[in-house]
């Protein structure tokens, strides 16, 4: 059966950053938070200024024009093109922030359906016209942008924001069948119709879809287990240029390579993620969660080693240093602090909280359960912290502080030297592009019982018109100490174009290989989100 949508706001997503136009706080009280920020942070704040509004951003015009056939589900009109022109990275907003747009697509296609979907690529293939799929749009790594050099005689961008709809549940195998453009509000109100959940919440979840969590295997709520989407996927549905792939619906199989996980984290190069059927679970009615304070980063993450190979499995399990704690207000400052919860849809989860706090007690680890389940203030803040992130960034940009984060993953005996390693290097790169004021701090995001996954924050104060190159300079940099020492060159961000010349060092040739002669089976004219993932062929 075919469940009904619930309502969700239709205002317009803002055309240069975070969140919606009616979202957008008045001047004044940008002024007064990035005042806020900027004091907590100890970096002088410059002039607020004001983002370029709508109507005073001017685009290349359009190269091509939708054809008579498509013109009903296309649109060209400037908003459409210029909040399809950018992801969410900091690089991102700030261009957008200052009214620079400079590869916008020709035009944006709103495929109602799978039948739409294949005419637009065969017209696409026909004309040499690349096809960007944009999810939502919240990629940090350029993996949206319609940035995709010569050999194109346009490129449009493909929103699949009508393709929103749970489309069957199956409370027997608790799996659900569900369109690629719904976003996760939309998505878990669906679900939640029938009590259930998805339990899949990226920081991006209020506007990033489950096609675009698929294509570039996001990392969701969960810190052990299922952290990936990939581990919550049964079975994936495609729209090639060479076809329909769609894997067969099975709880597992050995049966050769994973035609799901080759689609997961494909991220548009090889087809359109269209649907997929993921498993789902009810609501958790038993959680606990606990604030622990530690006296060193190391310290914490000796204690984070232990509860990732004890079989507990916590849903939360993230090692904040002290500067995150204080930047989250979880902290003072002065102590590292671990967020820890346990949830479950069964069970009572109180023994395994009491055996993960006696596991932090055995580490040096101070903190106790808080008040009705809650963690207590330090995991409170955190959590709306966390939540809140992508608004805050709007602000920093708009008060001149350069903020924005990258992530990895090494395995624990390597991570003590790694740690200290990519640190230095995030710290020397900021003092020497941005000067003195400048801070890096890290957390856990995820962990395994063989690593952790490190997540670095970088606030520095940014000089007015040279913030994306300072940026790339700082990012350059710590992506070479991340590759040096054994770091994979992203998580859960995906590799998009920013990551592309890193991940061809990373990954093995004879894949590489592999993956172009994929590519080139399956999108014969290369139109396929050109520049990511992979070259085509000659």
């Amino acid at each position: 059966m075919c469940i009904d949508s619930t309502a969700v706001s239709k205002s317009r997503r803002k055309h240069w950053g975070w969140g919606l136009e009616d979202q957008q706080p008045a001047p004044a009280q940008v002024r007064a938070s990035a005042a806020a920020v900027a004091d907590h942070l100890g970096i002088a704040l410059g002039t607020v200024e004001e983002p370029v509004p709508l109507q005073s951003v001017k685009l290349a015009p359009p190269r091509i024009h939708a054809p008579s056939t498509l013109s009903d589900i296309c649109d060209e009109d400037l908003h459409a093109r210029a909040s399809h022109a950018l992801g969410k990275s900091y690089s991102d907003v700030v261009r957008g922030f200052r009214g620079r747009f400079e590869h916008p697509p020709d035009f944006v296609v709103r495929p109602r359906d799978e039948s739409d979907l294949e005419r637009v690529l065969e017209w696409c293939s026909g004309h040499r016209v690349a096809a960007i799929p944009f999810g939502g749009g919240t990629s940090v790594v350029g993996g949206v942008s319609p940035d995709v050099g010569p050999g194109f005689d346009g490129v449009v961008s493909l929103d699949l924001g009508a393709l929103d709809r749970v489309l069957q549940v199956d409370e027997v195998s608790r799996a659900a069948l569900i369109q690629a453009g719904a976003v996760g509000p939309a998505l878990e109100a669906q679900l939640g119709e029938r009590g259930l959940t998805l339990r899949h919440f990226p920081q991006s979840f209020e506007f990033s879809t489950l096609g675009g969590w698929i294509a570039t295997r996001a990392a969701g709520h969960f810190a052990t287990l299922w952290t990936h989407i990939e581990d919550l996927v049964e079975s994936v549905r495609a729209i090639t240029p060479a076809g329909v792939w769609e894997s067969r619906r099975l709880p597992g199989s050995g049966a050769g390579v994973s035609p799901d996980r080759m689609l997961a984290g494909s991220e548009g190069t090889l087809g359109v993620i269209t649907q997929a059927w993921v498993r789902v679970q009810p609501r958790p009615v038993h959680k606990r969660s606990a604030g622990v304070r530690f006296a060193s980063f190391l310290a914490g993450a000796e204690c984070v080693r232990a509860i990732s190979q004890s079989g507990l499995h916590p849903s939360n399990c993230r090692l904040l240093d002290a500067g995150e704690a204080g930047l989250t207000m979880a902290g003072d400052g002065s102590h590292v602090l671990l967020v820890l919860g346990f949830e479950s849809t069964d069970h009572p989860v109180q023994e395994a909280m009491a055996r993960a706090l006696a596991l932090c007690a055995e580490h040096g680890g101070e903190g106790s359960e808080g008040r009705e389940e809650s963690g207590g203030d330090a995991v409170g803040s955190w959590r709306q912290a966390f939540l809140s992130a992508p608004y805050l960034r709007d602000v920093l940009v708009a008060a001149g502080v350069l903020g924005e984060t990258f992530e990895t993953a090494i395995t624990w005996e390597r991570f003590p030297a790694f740690h200290e390693r990519v640190s230095a290097a995030a710290e020397e790169a900021v003092r020497s592009t941005c000067g003195d004021g400048g801070r890096v701090f890290c957390r856990f995001t995820h962990v395994y019982p063989d690593g952790p996954a490190p997540y670095f924050t970088v606030l520095a104060p940014a000089r007015r018109g040279e913030e994306v190159e300072q940026w790339g300079a700082i990012k350059r940099a710590v992506s070479e100490a991340v590759i040096a020492e054994g770091g994979t060159i992203t998580h859960h961000h995906a590799v998009g174009r920013d990551h592309r010349p890193w991940y061809d060092r990373q990954r093995p040739e004879p894949f590489a290989i592999a993956l172009r002669g994929a590519k080139a089976e399956l999108d014969p004219a290369g139109i396929m989100n050109p520049g990511v993932l992979i070259d085509r062929l000659p």
